[in-house]
């Protein structure tokens, strides 16, 4: 696959970081300090389907993704890692995810303050479970049209992006999470006011098109920082 944005050469297979098979893009520039954003794929993209093909059809991999978009080069090392089986069960693999952020973290350098987990579908509904399970390790959330309500309680702060035809209800998402919700065509998400922001999208893969294309999200998240919320 051709990617117009992103030298092919940046993305590598998971084949000695992990047990969990998936892909590692490099950004062309230094890495050390970078950001880390870690996405979790969908019910369709998990094993057997060949694991580049997979990380490239939605999420921040997907050639038209705002990650390297002409003239953004926004600077973020993304992993994304491919379950065995598909299905909504992103909480079974949280630790290999935290190791193999930790050794992506410890080979390249990134920066354990700039630590972002992002989901779409049911990788939306592992990004709630993930961070349920280990509170204070990522610096911040965006989960993309997740099929669950999200529970409360969330310590890191999220963004929301949801379909206006989704089959999530939004109305009880945003009492649930106590949101914000932000305008599609806002200039800028505000910091400091709300813990969560709700972008509302189109239809489920829609949605996933609009978001990961979105450049103020990415930009958001870089302002996310992490001040030793957790122990790992």
């Amino acid at each position: 696959m051709e990617h117009p944005h992103r030298p092919a050469a940046s993305l590598q297979r998971l084949t000695d970081i992990a047990p969990l098979s998936g892909v590692l893009s490099l950004p062309s520039g230094p890495r050390s300090g970078a950001a880390l954003l870690c996405f979790l794929h969908g019910h369709g993209e998990a094993q057997p389907m060949d694991a580049v093909s997979a990380m490239t059809m939605h999420g921040p991999l997907n050639p038209q993704s705002a990650v390297d978009a002409e003239g953004l080069a926004l600077p973020f090392v993304v992993v994304a890692p491919q379950l065995p089986v598909a299905g909504d069960h992103w909480h079974v693999q949280a630790d290999r995810i935290a190791d193999l952020v930790q050794e992506i973290e410890a080979r390249h350098g990134t920066d354990p303050a700039h630590r972002y987990l992002a989901g779409f579908s049911f990788g939306g509904n592992g990004v709630f479970d993930l961070a349920h399970r280990q509170p204070g390790f990522w610096s911040a959330l965006w989960s993309v049209d997740p099929t669950r309500i999200p529970e409360p309680d969330l310590t890191a702060p999220l963004w929301l992006s949801v379909g206006s035809r989704a089959r999530l209800v939004v109305s009880t998402s945003v009492q649930r999470l106590g949101s914000t919700e932000l305008a599609a065509d806002a200039v800028d998400a505000p910091d400091g006011v709300a813990r969560v922001h709700l972008d509302q999208g189109e239809d489920h893969v829609e949605t996933a098109q609009r978001a990961f294309a979105d450049a103020r999200i990415y930009r958001w998240l870089l302002r996310q920082r992490r001040e030793g919320r957790g122990s790992r």
